[in-house]
């Protein structure tokens, strides 16, 4: 009897979990809000932003953030994305240089993304949690809408 109480026991804890739980875990670390430090980060060709918070929220089985930000000349915007860790693209609206967004989560830490325009690949990245859960390093290579290249390096820390 008591075996048999065991094994179920370890039946229910050894049990992998299901697919929308898996994907929560992925989001994880990710969920919050996370504040740019411009100090370390590097934004080529162009200044810094004065100022950037992303916020990550559940949203069904998905993830959407919002960014607020505040350009190098004061000009305040905001925009989101919805979609899922699948690889698969999500509409990426209010950007002039790419529409779509596919982002691929290995593991809650680490993610890899492609960004499109009109379904052709301009630009891809990948986003690092620290192992405390405290530091996010974005990194991203765009070819924008009028042809330059970026190279960005984006370092928030969680509030």
């Amino acid at each position: 009897m008591k075996t048999q109480w065991l094994a179920a026991a370890l039946f229910v804890v050894l049990t992998p979990t299901s697919g929308s739980a898996q994907r929560a875990d992925l989001r994880r670390l990710v969920i919050g809000t996370w504040e740019l430090d411009v100090t370390k980060s590097t934004f080529r060709p162009g200044p810094p932003p004065k100022s950037w918070t992303r916020v990550y929220e559940a949203s069904g089985e998905n993830v959407k953030y919002t960014d607020s930000t505040v350009d190098a000349d004061g000009k305040a915007d905001v925009s989101e994305w919805t979609g899922g860790y699948d690889g698969k693209d999500y509409p990426a609206p209010g950007s002039p240089d790419f529409d779509a967004q596919a982002v691929q989560a290995s593991n809650p830490f680490r993610a890899t993304f492609t960004l499109k325009k009109a379904g052709k690949v301009v630009g891809s990245g990948t986003r690092v949690i620290s192992r405390d859960g405290k530091v996010m390093t974005i990194r991203i290579k765009l070819t924008n809408a009028k042809g330059q290249t970026f190279n960005n390096i984006r370092v928030f820390e969680k509030r």
